[in-house]
């Protein structure tokens, strides 16, 4: 018996007020995981975006700098 035949057995047991919280929690689960799933692929479009920014940016000369070229200090 799957997952799914499972929680339709109990589903069917269950009084038509109860049935209705857990199509609730369902839809809640639900955009909770499209959620998540968003938040991922925002994530990996800004970790290219940023390393597309860098790219080359290693290969460069770094000025330094010295606490003559602070212009406040704290």
């Amino acid at each position: 018996m799957t997952v799914t035949d499972k929680i339709q057995a109990y589903l069917e047991k269950l009084p038509t007020t109860s049935q209705a919280e857990v199509l609730d929690f369902v839809e809640y689960l639900f955009a909770k995981a499209t959620r998540d799933a968003r938040e991922d692929e925002g994530d990996l479009w800004g970790n290219l975006s940023i390393t597309l920014a860098m790219r080359g940016m290693e290969d460069e000369d770094s000025p330094e700098y010295t606490q003559a070229d602070l212009k406040v200090t704290f």
